[in-house]
């Protein structure tokens, strides 16, 4: 059966009132503001009342890098939480919201798959409650209060020339990268040079996921730069004077989601920055929410464990206040043969050679994370034709780092597929954890990129181009050099190269440009051919979908 027939056979016959979800972890009706029978958001009341409560233990899902074979980070972290529930534990899983571009392109979307799914599938991949469109929305609120006010007489100064905030919009559209805008004579503007930035990618997607409560998330928008004067001084939301309107457009948009999993594990779905262009995580609230409303958090950073994962660790858990006390590395042995060289159409012929050769990316993942100090566990996501001599060589290849793998199959068997990952995790949740930053925030810019790229990517230089050096003169001028560092790095490869598979050395990183994002507290890094805009591919995923006339979707995944 195909992931979305699985979905729509449960949602007709097992899913369960999201009241009754709710009442599973504590949280009465009058906590949830539903939307419909299957979805709700946590209310204001609900989330105050959390404040003050104890944490959970927190398991960060995140994986090697992501390959055309498909590794299945989101079908793991589903399926292991039904497995921690199957093991009577209490858990919840916290989950980034789906984006409408990889779902209309080629990636698919972010519930998971087979048996371990979150549903309702298709509502939480196309509109769900509508976060990504109040984000949009806000988005091109501020571009158009900027622009009016250029309009109007520019009582700030702004340099045309020189503003950074960018239209949004939650679809990949490569013919928006680049334009010019006010063209038409004086009644339509100031003519200048704009762009588009995908929804996932804006730095109002970052706030939202970074933001404490709705008072945070006034303060982080009023911080967020839009550009510069002619005589190069920052310009801010707060001096337009339009924190308010942008704060209260996303009133909503800031209630993390709860929905259920097949299994009905509780899951909350909220936010969802790309991690290759932006910082890859799920909301603050929504992982907080997890683990005060569990006794274990189960959540994920999106891509591998070089970008999401990095992120999680360097800027998000400072804010969240809360380390991982275990890491679960997903991992499958198609993906690790591609990474070896081999041809996506024989992957699978079982080759051990191939396999021993693409291990080389799993192993520096390893590495990576255990720099953190946190104990690490490696889930092979099994598909029906790996052989058994090639999981018990990444078994045995694991351990010799002194880490446990376990194979799962809980796409095909759901939570009983992950019982052995559960218990191994449980066993590492018993280890001590002691989180040590990759970084200090308060070492100088370049000493921090150059951290991320020989500890994390291995690389062995970094090398700035013309614009970025200028941008990272204005950052220090300002002061905003002490802030952690958000990689814009191509998700497919260790290196800012997508072609460079495995685990390369020697390297040299490309940094086109450096970004300040006050508003969510870190600087961007422009590197390689990394774009803030996707396009669609040859063949979107969109040209397969239909719709009946009864409303049945077909196609989605």
């Amino acid at each position: 059966m195909l992931d979305i027939e699985i979905a729509q056979e449960n949602e007709k016959t097992q899913m369960r009132p999201i009241t009754e979800i709710g009442a599973q972890i504590g949280l009465s009706a009058d906590d949830l503001e539903n939307y419909g029978k299957s979805k709700a958001k946590l209310s204001f009341d609900a989330l105050n009342r959390l404040r003050d409560q104890p944490f959970g233990k927190l398991v960060l899902v995140t994986s090697i890098n992501p390959t055309p074979a498909g590794e299945g980070k989101s079908t793991v972290t589903v399926g292991l939480g039904d497995a921690l529930n199957q093991r009577h534990q209490k858990a919840v899983i916290a989950l980034r919201e789906p984006s409408l571009g990889p779902v209309m392109g080629m990636k698919g979307g972010a519930t998971g798959g087979g048996f371990a799914q979150v549903v309702p599938m298709e509502d939480i991949n196309l509109h769900f409650t509508g976060d990504m469109h109040a984000l949009t929305s806000a988005v091109d609120t501020l571009a158009a209060l900027i622009d009016n006010h250029l309009q109007q007489g520019n009582e700030l100064n702004i340099d045309p020339r020189c503003i950074l905030w960018h239209r949004a919009l939650d679809i990949n559209d490569r013919a928006l990268r680049n334009m010019v805008i006010g063209m038409g004579g004086p009644l339509s503007g100031v003519p200048r040079e704009a762009s588009f930035d995908i929804t996932v990618a804006s730095e109002l997607m970052a706030v939202l996921c970074l933001a404490e409560d709705l008072a945070d998330l006034k303060q982080h928008i009023s911080r967020i730069v839009i550009g510069y004067t002619y005589a190069k001084e920052p310009v801010t939301v707060e001096q337009l004077q339009v924190t308010g309107a942008i704060t209260m457009l996303l009133r909503d948009a800031i209630k993390p989601n709860l929905v259920q999993t097949l299994e009905h594990t509780p899951a909350l779905i909220h936010g969802g920055p790309f991690a290759n262009i932006a910082h890859g995580c799920n909301s603050v609230l929504a992982t907080r929410s997890a683990l005060q409303l569990g006794d274990i958090a189960v959540t994920e950073a999106g891509f591998g464990a070089d970008l999401g994962g990095e992120k999680f660790l360097d800027i998000k858990t400072p804010v969240l206040k809360k380390t991982p006390d275990t890491i679960v590395l997903v991992a499958t042995v198609r993906a690790l043969k591609y990474n070896g060289g081999m041809a996506l159409k024989d992957l699978t012929t079982e080759s051990l050679d191939h396999l021993q050769q693409g291990f080389a990316n799993l192993k520096r993942h390893i590495e990576n994370m255990q720099q953190y100090h946190v104990p690490v566990v490696v889930a092979i996501n099994r598909f029906t034709s790996d052989t058994d001599a090639e999981v018990a060589y990444l078994v045995d290849a694991c351990q010799q780092l002194g880490v446990t793998a376990v194979p799962t199959t809980v796409w095909g068997d759901g939570g009983r597929g992950g019982l052995d990952l559960a218990d191994a995790v449980l066993e590492a949740l018993k280890q001590p954890s002691n989180f040590t930053p990759l970084y200090d925030v308060n070492q100088d810019v370049k000493t921090k990129i150059q951290t991320i790229v020989t500890k994390i990517y291995g690389g062995a230089d970094v090398q700035y181009d013309a614009k970025a050096l200028q941008s990272l003169k204005l950052i220090e001028q300002n002061g905003w050099d002490k802030l952690p560092i958000c990689m814009a790095k191509t998700q497919y490869s260790l290196s800012d190269d997508p072609k460079q598979l495995g685990a390369p050395t020697s390297f040299t990183v490309h940094v086109r440009d450096i970004t300040p994002k006050l508003g969510a507290g870190f600087l961007v890094v422009m590197t390689g051919n990394v774009l803030t805009m996707p396009g669609l591919p040859k063949h979107p995923a969109a040209l397969d979908m239909d719709v009946t006339a009864d409303g049945v979707i077909s196609g989605l995944f």
